[in-house]
């Protein structure tokens, strides 16, 4: 069972599991069929990436009996066929071990820059194949995550980039991954300083409640505050771009006072927190307008 990118499923899942027993609740409300129904509209991408997520869908429910990631490729899939601009699957929200991670971390750099560079619009069906071996490259390696040896989508996935670099010409340097200048400019063996903390909580889509991942993150928030007191925490929710801004920003302020409230039942005095919103306006991971994505839906906690 995947254990980081579970809390990305969203609530209908988890009423729904509730409400029934056993796999019969996958089966039975599986938004794979919904997919297989659905008539694509957008870029000629977007139409072609339904088509590769309606594929991946139905052998993950079919032929490996797969039912939550059939369910969560699904939904990707019915967002691309809406149109919308669905990204490759985050690194992060995978358990994988480090060397996979970061061999994965530099694909999905790759295939994004191929992106950057025109290759959704240059070769569409073959951009969305990339994507999607991706996707399929990551969710195979984290079920076999001891597994060094080169999987069928991962095999794929660099056959098709290949192709697409080939056709788009010499490409740039994947960005790779830097600390910024000072940012950790700090002696190790001394306490850290309460202006250098950050701590980050994440949400699911369109949602502002604290799963469990974001309670433990919490508890750890907590403990330091009660070990090193600060003057003031900073609360600062934000969102993806997915939706209008006027709602996207109240949902942040939503997140942010969620945080607030769950902190101050851990007995941290609401005097000292302070509450903003950014909305969309701050994206940690930069997108086009209405992208989910999850890194982008977060508040940022700080101490002064």
């Amino acid at each position: 069972m995947k254990t980081l990118r579970n809390t990305l499923l969203t609530g209908s899942l988890i009423i729904m599991a509730g409400a029934m027993s056993g796999c019969t609740a996958f089966k039975s409300f599986s938004e794979v069929e919904a997919l297989n129904e659905a008539q694509a509209v957008g870029s000629p991408f977007t139409q072609a990436l339904t088509t590769e997520y309606r594929a991946y869908a139905n052998s993950e429910l079919k032929d490996m009996f797969d039912y939550p990631d059939a369910l969560h490729f699904a939904r990707k899939g019915l967002a691309a066929a809406n149109g919308e601009t669905v990204l490759p699957e985050p690194v992060a929200d995978w358990n994988l071990s480090e060397n996979h991670a970061g061999e994965l971390a530099g694909a999905r750099a790759r295939l994004i820059t191929a992106f950057d560079s025109a290759g959704r619009e240059t070769a569409p069906a073959l951009a969305a194949r990339a994507q999607v071996k991706f996707d399929c490259w990551i969710e195979g390696q984290e079920e076999n995550w001891k597994d060094s040896g080169a999987s069928v989508c991962k095999d794929e996935f660099l056959k098709a980039m290949a192709e697409l670099e080939g056709m788009l010409g010499p490409q740039p340097a994947a960005p790779q991954p830097q600390a910024a200048e000072g940012l950790f400019d700090v002696d190790p063996s001394q306490p850290m300083a309460a202006e250098n903390a950050m701590y980050l909580v994440f949400f699911n889509w369109d949602k502002h409640d604290l799963g469990a991942g974001a309670l433990s993150v919490l508890d750890a928030v907590t403990a330091e505050i009660k070990k090193n007191p600060p003057q003031t925490i900073l609360v600062v929710g934000h969102t993806d771009t997915s939706g209008p801004a006027t709602y996207n920003q109240r949902l942040a302020f939503k997140r942010a006072n969620a945080v607030k409230d769950a902190l101050a039942s851990r007995g941290v005095s609401a005097n000292l927190i302070q509450v903003d919103a950014k909305g969309e306006k701050e994206l940690l991971v930069q997108t086009p307008d209405n992208v989910r994505e999850p890194a982008n839906r977060r508040v940022n906690i700080s101490f002064q």
